[in-house]
């Protein structure tokens, strides 16, 4: 007999919903340790099973786990979990706040993703990073879903819906949740794209030890790989159509170098949705730039297509693909290839630019930097265009950290400062 993971209706309360519900809640449970919890979980699970019992006519169904698969690659990921927490760590305004949830897009939440990818976020289940989330595989989902707070595997399911495998896009996330050990042995993780036609390799974005990862993964997952389950966060918003209303290639002369308009954005947001995120070191934008001609070029590579199809600038077949989902993912990167270069410093814009008022790309840009050199605490929210007391702070906490004081350090940023913080 084969069961289902059915979600546990709120309002019911018979006793299988009931155990359910108490095993889900064990995560977000405070006041209590480790012990507790467990055997919260044990005897939850003791009476899910007489209820199938019941159901079953007599037969107590057993719930079968998928053993460990045999692998070189670290199997299972060390990764416990803290509690639902807010902003840095501060109490949650509620628990489960499922009624406000945030939109966003693919591209979005693959962008905020690769970031702590490239950041090597150090993996904690205590700590919060810069952008304010926790450190831990459920913090990494949150962060990259913009949920606000930290959830756990247990509460991230009550933001999205259960999915099937075959629906899979960048963007969903596997979660796997173990009533025996609710916040040391579940896990999650972010689905980044499938790696091969068959489906049994997919690229996988997520938060374990000792820093984020992206790597390509067997379907579910290195071990408990039948128990995992996927799900689609409620708050996906569709990308927004093409300038002209209609999906059809808009011309070869809309790519290239000094082209900008809305076409080289929604081409890099496709780009990013299909494995490319890793080629861009700040998000797609309507200037052409190097980034989108080699995130092209690997989606061409990952088609097979060689020579002129192959060649980083997009035509009639590469937009077709790319607008109606088709073909194969970008791989991710192998051991061994060398990173994109960083990008050339910009030159400062001048001190006009910053302080109170100001609102322009250029303190989007610099908070942005900030919080790659991890100098970005103070940020609630953000980084955004306007300028805030905590883009002063942050300034200010970089110009202390290279022994600087007075006036040398007030927060506001001039050459010096442009030239080290990008440097």
């Amino acid at each position: 007999m084969e069961f289902s993971d059915v979600e546990p209706d709120e309002s019911c309360v018979c006793g299988g919903c009931t155990a359910r519900r108490r095993a889900r809640h064990l995560a977000v449970r405070s006041g209590h340790g480790a012990t507790v919890r467990a055997r919260g979980a044990q005897r939850a699970a003791v009476l899910l099973a007489a209820v199938g019992s019941v159901l079953g006519g007599g037969t107590v169904a057993s719930i079968a786990v998928a053993a460990p698969r045999t692998d070189s690659t670290p199997q299972n990921a060390d990764t416990p979990q803290g509690q639902v927490a807010g902003p840095f760590g501060e109490p949650p305004v509620s628990r489960r706040a499922v009624t406000a949830q945030p939109a966003t897009t693919r591209a979005e939440i693959m962008r905020r993703a690769q970031a702590w990818v490239d950041q090597k976020v150090p993996y904690s289940m205590t700590k919060y990073w810069s952008d304010g989330y926790r450190q831990d595989c459920s913090g990494f989902v949150s962060m990259a879903w913009g949920l606000g707070s930290s959830q756990t595997t247990w509460t991230l399911p009550d933001f999205a819906d259960r999915i099937s495998k075959d629906d899979l896009q960048p963007g969903d996330v596997l979660i796997y949740n173990n009533a025996n050990d609710p916040q040391g042995g579940s896990h999650a993780v972010l689905f980044g794209g499938w790696v091969d036609a068959a489906h049994t390799r997919y690229t996988a974005l997520e938060q374990t030890r000792p820093s984020t990862t992206e790597r390509s993964t067997p379907y579910a997952y290195w071990s408990n790989s039948g128990a995992y389950q996927p799900y689609r966060y409620r708050g996906l918003t569709t990308p927004q159509p093409a300038p002209d209303g209609s999906d059809a290639f808009p011309g070869a002369d809309k790519f290239g170098p000094g082209k900008v308009n809305d076409y080289v954005t929604r081409l890099g947001k496709m780009l990013v949705e299909r494995g490319g995120g890793r080629f861009y070191r700040e998000g797609p934008s309507p200037d052409w730039g190097d980034a989108d001609r080699k995130a092209t070029e690997a989606f061409q590579l990952a088609q097979g297509w060689r020579g002129a199809e192959a060649d980083g600038y997009p035509g009639k077949d590469t937009w077709d693909f790319l607008v109606h989902h088709k073909g194969k993912d970008i791989p991710p990167a192998t051991t061994g290839t060398p990173s994109p270069p960083p990008a050339l410093t910009s030159p400062f814009p001048g001190a006009d630019k910053f302080g109170p008022g100001k609102v322009n790309d250029y303190v989007t840009q610099l908070g942005r930097q900030l919080v790659k050199k991890g100098f970005g605490s103070h940020y609630r929210e953000g980084p955004g265009p306007a300028w805030s007391e905590a883009d002063r702070r942050n300034v200010e906490a970089f110009q202390r950290a290279q022994g600087w004081t007075g006036s040398e350090a007030d927060g506001y940023p001039g050459p010096h400062t442009w030239k080290l913080l990008f440097s």
